[in-house]
């Protein structure tokens, strides 16, 4: 269970509704102790601890043999200092524009500010909620300054095309990296860089953690030393850096949660499957084209009818059904990027007035799965009525 992810404010106001009996938004799926042993002893035998030990270039090697054409993995403390060290190392002019979409975690602007550019969020083109290059393209005109970067992500680790990324790279000189935070299970190829956040609450987690894939041997390099003090092989500091090396006890987990990985997937499928299943005759309830069929993530987001989410969130909370809105209202209201320029965004208002994340895990049970369903179909019946 996500023990920290209440407020204080949520615990008073929340109805009573006996917590034991609650179902959790999210509920991690992590390598338990006795899974970790033989990692554990590697480490104790060698005495290595940090500093791109054995355990983190296997790791990095297993991630890589997911990926096609050869792609190389670079692992960082956390998804975040990914996003920002990846647009670090790109080296582009500070001040300068990264177009991302609005409809993102929070995580994925702050990157953007943290590396010296400034978010410019632009709306959605499709149904799914992903920026597209086309429409990129066509709202490049329309920019209120040079724009020399771009962070497309992939909704709630829905599959993406970073081929076509490429093709719009190579076409507008703008460079391209891909916040697949969630998208452990779809990500597959790297023409244009791919993070991939390791995250305890993500599919395949190390409790915190990242990871970049690409094709770029030179950039792969430098954001390499911007993990370790602009190091490169020496012990000479080249430029401004930072210390983002995932230590060998994360890797021990990550290694053992990629023996795991054949099964955990197939228990996220066999959730997502249920879950489907159940609310299949529910009228007005929209899940994510291929969601639990043909790719997997450690969240349910489903699609409401115009007007009904905040009635249905109260009328599931007070079922014991939790819920999260994981993307809240869109980056663009938060205060800390109220300043940043932003194109107008008719498609990220709308999805954020209808979209909420159901509870959603690995082991989530069947009598849980109906306990959601039926609270779903009440809380829907209850607005017609």
């Amino acid at each position: 269970m996500l023990a920290a992810s209440a407020t204080a404010f949520d615990r008073v106001s929340a109805p009573a509704v006996d917590m034991a009996a609650r179902i959790p938004v999210a509920s991690p799926n992590m390598p338990r102790a006795a899974d970790l042993a033989p990692y554990l002893e590697r480490i104790d035998a060698a005495g290595w601890y940090s500093n791109f030990g054995p355990l983190v270039l296997e790791f990095e090697d297993r991630l890589a043999a997911r990926f096609d054409r050869g792609a190389t993995v670079v692992t960082v403390a956390n998804g975040t200092l990914a996003l920002t060290l990846a647009l670090e190392a790109l080296d582009l002019p500070r001040g300068s524009l990264c177009a991302l979409p609005s409809w993102t975690f929070v995580a994925t602007a702050h990157a953007v500010r943290m590396a010296g550019l400034v978010p410019w969020f632009v709306d959605v083109q499709t149904d799914e909620g992903e920026l597209t290059p086309a429409g990129l393209l066509a709202a490049l005109p329309e920019a209120p300054g040079p724009v020399t970067a771009a962070m497309p992500v992939a909704v709630m680790g829905r599959p993406m095309s970073p081929a076509a990324w490429r093709a719009f790279q190579d076409a507008t000189g703008v460079k391209v990296i891909i916040d697949a935070a969630a998208g452990f299970d779809a990500a597959a190829s790297a023409e244009v860089p791919v993070m991939v956040s390791l995250h305890a609450t993500k599919t395949l987690g190390v409790g915190e953690g990242g990871f970049i894939a690409s094709e770029d041997p030179v950039f792969l390099s430098r954001l390499r030393a911007m993990t370790n003090f602009a190091f490169m092989g020496d012990r000479v500091s080249r430029h401004v850096a930072t210390n983002a090396k995932l230590s060998e006890y994360a890797a021990a987990v990550g290694l053992a949660a990629l023996d795991q990985w054949p099964t955990t997937r197939n228990r996220y499928a066999a959730a997502a499957r249920h879950l489907r299943i159940a609310l299949s005759d529910t009228t007005g309830v929209t899940f994510q084209d291929g969601w639990g069929t043909g790719w997997i993530s450690s969240t349910c987001v489903v699609r409401l009818p115009p007007g009904t989410t905040d009635p249905v969130e109260a009328s599931l909370t007070a079922s014991g059904v939790d819920t999260r809105r994981w993307w809240g209202s869109g980056c663009h209201v938060a205060p800390a990027f109220t300043d940043c320029p932003a194109s107008a965004l008719p498609v990220t208002e709308a999805l954020a007035a209808c979209s909420l994340g159901l509870p959603f895990f690995s082991d989530l049970g069947g009598d849980q799965i109906q306990k959601i369903a039926s609270a779903l179909r009440s809380a829907l019946a209850g607005l017609k009525s």
